[in-house]
């Protein structure tokens, strides 16, 4: 039997990849791993009693949106934190975590032609790998817009020529950025949001790193929506509970736009979703509702923005990320980078370019190291300590 041509042409997902790259040499010291954004700080301590009132849930079917209480919930935190106004009912829809629903979106709302032609899919590069899949299973091509050092970390799609962008149907942003941490202003949602309406197309507005940032609240998609009245069906925000409570196990979250294309969503999740077993929607409930928690998460991340900046002072080409939990270190070469820490020192890191897509102009990923900053704080300093006298000593 012949696969679909469609997927060829992706690459091996990064962290294939990385095992292939360093697992067949020995560790240089005891491993400490700083590649997966795998939030490792305590879980709410309600939770488990939340969970075990809500255990018969799992006798029964979830509902595939959500419960009327959870999407009520995340209503009632997007009218508080972005001061926009959702009907819970037609709006909202909880999901397995932000991925699956990264991806779904796209097959739902982008059209197979567009002006009469493939459509384009619009990837700030690099990325989280979803999109561009997302983009490929949809018929798309997917169009990967340099977000480096010289457009601030994000993507100027306003460079793009005019017939490129009269072919798009949906544009990716992920604010903080992961693997960057850079954060879009209020006036650069703006701006992509009059883009958008000039061109019709849709923003995805990938938010899971909304709530761990440096020293304010990132503005969000639907704040800009607010702000400028303009279409809702225009924008659809995703965010899940995996880092903002740091329940990444949950698998939950939601996705959320104008009623127009949430039915176009949720039709396609009543075919292939996997709701989210009840318990865990109380728990979500819960989670959506409460905000002491995540202050205290909040802190732990800041504590180490502090070490990381106090680490690397000095270091040349070192940033601090406006928000989200990785580092995006230059180095001359990624995966040379990576391969050195690992064989020298244990430190275990990604190379930029898993993250990046070949361009003419070359892979904006080559010259970076990704390092996530989720391990408890004392392995955290040892193994910034070690990257830092291996790579910058």
């Amino acid at each position: 039997m012949k696969f679909p041509e469609r997927f060829a042409a992706l690459p091996e997902y990064a962290f294939p990849r990385l095992r292939a790259l360093l697992d067949h040499h020995e560790a240089g010291g005891e491993p400490v791993s700083m590649t997966i954004g795998e939030p490792t700080h305590p879980f709410p301590d309600w939770v488990a009693e939340v969970l075990a009132s809500h255990l018969a849930g799992f006798n029964r079917y979830p509902p595939n949106e959500g419960t009327p209480e959870l999407r009520t919930a995340v209503a009632g935190w997007v009218k508080r934190r972005y001061g926009a106004v959702l009907d819970p009912a037609t709006q909202i829809c909880n999901v397995n975590g932000s991925r699956e629903a990264l991806f779904n979106a796209c097959l739902a709302v982008s059209p197979e032609r567009k002006a009469g032609q493939r459509p384009f899919v619009l990837v700030p590069n690099p990325f989280y790998q979803v999109y561009a899949v997302a983009a490929v299973a949809s018929e798309a091509d997917p169009v990967y817009v340099p977000a480096t050092a010289a457009t601030g970390f994000l993507p100027d799609y306003a460079a793009l020529p005019a017939e490129t962008l009269d072919r798009v149907t949906v544009a990716y942003l992920c604010s903080p950025a992961n693997p960057q941490g850079a954060v879009a202003s209020l006036d650069y949602w703006l701006e992509l949001l009059a883009l958008a309406e000039k061109h019709d197309f849709k923003i995805f507005a990938d938010e899971c790193y909304s709530e761990i940032w440096r020293t304010a609240p990132p503005p969000g998609a639907l704040e800009a929506l607010v702000r400028s009245g303009a279409d809702p069906e225009r924008v659809v925000v995703f965010n899940s509970l995996s880092k903002r409570s740091n329940l990444p196990g949950a698998r939950s979250g939601f996705v959320a736009g104008g009623p127009e294309t949430m039915a176009r969503i949720k039709q396609l999740r009543s075919y292939n979703g996997a709701p989210v077993p009840l318990p865990l929607q109380a728990v979500s409930t819960r989670a959506w509702s409460d905000e002491t928690h995540v202050i205290a998460n909040q802190a732990l991340y800041a504590e180490k923005y502090a070490l990381a900046d106090e680490v690397f002072a000095g270091a040349q080409g070192y940033q601090p990320p406006e928000g989200g939990f990785f580092l995006w270190l230059p180095v001359e070469d990624g995966e040379a980078a990576a391969l050195k820490l690992w064989t020298q020192t244990g430190v275990r890191v990604l190379p930029g370019a898993y993250l990046s897509r070949d361009t003419d102009s070359g892979n904006p990923g080559k010259g970076y190291i990704r390092v996530a900053l989720v391990a408890p704080k004392d392995e955290l300093k040892r193994g910034l300590i070690r990257l830092r006298d291996c790579l910058y000593g």
